[in-house]
């Protein structure tokens, strides 16, 4: 008799766990671009899920620079940035993606990655180490994204760093906790848009609590960079904020439309991590073509067409908060592209997903843990390529379902 195989048993028991709780997740395999519409098997289904947006993940332009870039550089880059895969692609991108934050950090210099989750780890654990063990304080905000949390975690166990959690909407209690704070450094880290809530972080209040008490500010702007401010320079050029204590993440693979991601600071902070962030040092360079497409991306983010595309993503915007009216569900108010719709239980969540669908829409029920429990929710997305239409007869199709979940017919 053999033995049984006890981890397979216990994989098998937790996905069982996960199934009764309602909170298992399931793949589905899209057959067409990224865009407004998804083709999935035999069905054509309206998207309302994605992060692409200004719609540019299958602008022409951009489906052009690509083929460009891997007949220029071929489709791979062969090793670690510090190795031999660091490209002139790569360096025309960083010095590009410097001059968008040039108003808001002296002296600032960019450093790009494959992934946000890589550039936030990068950036948390590497900062970390600028101090001795145990002279490090981290604030974090309670409902940042998990490859923040990750990162403070790892910073953490690797500094023994303080961490403290914060509530982003009350500032009072950071404050107050900073002002005893004797460490020699002290990171603050926050998302710049919260991307299940579609909410804005208070970065002037938060530039000036850091310049207060002598601290670092990193910003996740994943969900910002690209449709906030006049140029789609993201959340620091909306707030108008200048500081060297600026630490700045940005995103590639939303709004950007392509992949990876970058981070912006000043010199000797983006030197310091090319050194020491161990996440940068042995991963394997981004396709130089990918950073080739990128420079493109770039140009249409700050010309006349980005800025009409993020108009018409406002004009949504605006609409959905004067025309969904809900009877029992809750709008999170967001004048972001991103515009929940809190059910609260699981079941709820999950059916009003599985009736949209069966009506041709696309948009996943979130549930814990990527969301506190008892808040699930339908996260809406706008793309710029949506029309009033498609938003329209979106609110008239949401308002049917809410009646007939909450009546129980």
């Amino acid at each position: 008799m053999s033995n049984s195989f006890s981890a397979l048993d216990m994989a098998e028991h937790q996905i069982a766990d996960l199934d009764t709780k309602l909170l298992r997740r399931k793949l589905r395999t899209t057959e067409s671009p990224c865009d407004t519409k998804a083709r999935i098997g035999q069905r054509e289904l309206k998207t309302f899920c994605s992060n692409d947006y200004l719609g540019l993940a299958n602008h022409p332009e951009l489906v052009s620079a690509i083929a460009e870039g891997a007949k220029l550089y071929g489709v791979g880059s062969g090793a670690s940035h510090l190795i031999s895969g660091h490209s002139i692609a790569h360096d025309l991108l960083e010095k590009k993606l410097a001059t968008f934050e040039s108003a808001h950090i002296s002296d600032v210099r960019a450093l790009f990655f494959s992934t946000g989750y890589l550039a936030n780890v990068t950036a948390i654990t590497g900062l970390a180490r600028l101090a001795g063990p145990s002279e490090v304080s981290i604030y974090s905000a309670k409902l940042n994204h998990a490859s923040l949390i990750d990162g403070v975690r790892l910073a953490s166990a690797q500094t023994k760093a303080q961490v403290t959690l914060f509530d982003h909407q009350n500032l009072n209690f950071l404050e107050e906790v900073l002002k005893h704070d004797v460490h020699p450094l002290k990171l603050i880290v926050i998302d710049g848009v919260f991307s299940m809530d579609g909410d804005i972080a208070p970065v002037e209040n938060l530039i000036q609590i850091a310049e207060k008490y002598d601290a670092l500010l990193m910003v996740d702007d994943a969900h910002g960079f690209g449709v906030l401010g006049q140029q789609g320079h993201g959340i620091l050029e909306q707030s108008e904020v200048h500081s060297e204590r600026i630490i700045y993440i940005g995103t590639l693979g939303k709004a950007a439309g392509v992949s990876g991601a970058f981070i912006c600071a000043a010199a000797p902070f983006i030197e310091w991590l090319i050194q020491k962030g161990r996440p940068y040092i042995y991963s394997t360079a981004t396709p130089p073509a990918i950073a080739h497409t990128l420079l493109t991306s770039l140009e249409l983010i700050e010309s006349d067409e980005g800025i009409s595309r993020r108009q018409q993503l406002n004009q949504l915007i605006q609409i959905w908060h004067d025309e969904m009216k809900f009877t029992h569900w809750e709008k999170v108010p967001s004048f972001t592209p991103i515009q929940p719709v809190i059910l609260g239980s699981n079941a709820n969540a999950l059916a009003a997903a599985k009736l949209l669908d069966e009506v041709g829409y696309w948009i996943p029920a979130i549930r814990p843990p990527t969301v506190p429990v008892g808040s699930s929710r339908l996260r809406i997305t706008f793309s710029a390529n949506h029309s009033v239409e498609d938003l329209r007869k979106l609110i008239k199709t949401l308002k049917m379902i809410e009646q007939k979940i909450e009546s129980g017919s």
